[in-house]
């Protein structure tokens, strides 16, 4: 029988799923797969993954403000049971999900063993990589069908992150829960998408692999000086200003200044989300161009195993030789 590879049509992908665990679970199934070379991810937003509710528990989690890396979050809580709950114990728990698009192959083979053909697709799994749960407030561990509990909290969000992200081909997703522990059954719960910005003295102080220089506004290369006079960092969906004075720069057909992402994701991919052309013998005496930095950008961060950070290339095309090339970390928010 000839071997033959299945691309992953529709008749396989009707029986591929991805997952994430409670309470990152309300998406789970067909639209976390997709065929090979597929990004599943691409379409997805954290706040869907998160489940406003399960079992017999209705209500709600509010913040007073946004929350932030290191800082604190305040909120109010607001339950009421529609069946008895009596659980062993109950907590206010901060998790954290890493969600990643993974590829995946399966061969079939003949009653002989020898391979007939191949499925190739992508899916994705997630799994938490924080759950802490809080002793305050005490969450009572009964309640009675119509018992409305409400209370304030305040708890520490991550110390040093990772901030919420969407890198495209990996998630960084957190949420505040009210789960209640229930022996032999199912553990209700309420939860809420919680934001987690990146803190910008993150940064500044280079935690991580970030690097401090990435909130530096002049940063020399060689005899160059590669500057951001915009502020820093740099917010995604805004623009950012870059001066260039790089002397011993070569000549050159073309020139570009870039701004690079680069990432370790799984799945991910790595390249050029923003370009302006130059003309190289402006290098030596200075140019100054502007670079919009895509909306949605994940923010720089490292955690969790995943990292994503941004370079400011300046480039000069060279005719029947290798480009020549400069580059600096740049902070993105």
């Amino acid at each position: 029988m000839p071997f033959s590879v299945n691309l992953g049509g529709l008749g396989s992908l009707m029986h591929r799923s991805g997952s994430a665990p409670s309470p990152f679970d309300a998406i789970n199934g067909a639209r976390l797969a997709g065929s090979q070379g597929s990004h599943p991810l691409h379409t997805v937003l954290a706040e869907e993954l998160v489940k406003a509710a399960d079992g017999p528990i209705v209500g709600e989690i509010t913040l007073d403000q946004p929350a932030r890396v290191g800082d604190g979050i305040t909120g109010t809580i607001r339950v009421t049971a529609t069946e008895p709950i009596a659980a062993r114990k109950a907590a206010l728990r901060l998790v954290g999900l890493r969600l990643d698009e993974v590829t995946r192959s399966e061969d079939h083979r003949d009653s002989e063993g020898h391979v007939t053909s191949s499925d190739h697709w992508v899916e994705v799994q997630g799994k938490l990589f924080v759950e802490d749960a809080f002793l305050e407030p005490a969450v009572p561990t009964t309640l009675e069908p119509s018992q409305r509990w409400e209370a304030k909290f305040a708890v520490p969000a991550p110390r040093l992150g990772p901030p919420t992200a969407h890198l495209g081909e990996s998630i960084i997703a957190w949420a505040l829960e009210v789960r209640w522990d229930v022996a032999h059954g199912h553990d209700p719960f309420v939860a809420m998408h919680l934001p987690v910005a990146q803190h910008p003295d993150l940064l500044r102080a280079g935690v991580g692999k970030q690097g401090g220089l990435s909130l530096v506004q002049g940063v020399p290369v060689g005899d160059a000086m590669i500057r951001v006079t915009s502020p820093l960092p740099v917010s995604a969906g805004t623009e950012m200003t870059v001066s260039v004075r790089w002397p011993s720069a070569p000549g050159g057909q073309k020139g570009r200044v870039e701004l690079h992402r680069r990432t370790n994701a799984p799945n991910g991919t790595e390249g050029i989300i923003a370009s302006a052309p130059i003309d190289p013998a402006t290098l030596a005496g200075g140019v100054e161009v502007r670079l919009p930095v895509p909306a949605g950008s994940a923010p720089s961060f490292d955690g969790a195993g995943l990292e994503i950070n941004y370079v400011i290339r300046v480039l000069v095309d060279r005719r029947f030789r290798g480009d020549a090339a400069i580059e600096r970390p740049v902070g993105i928010v």
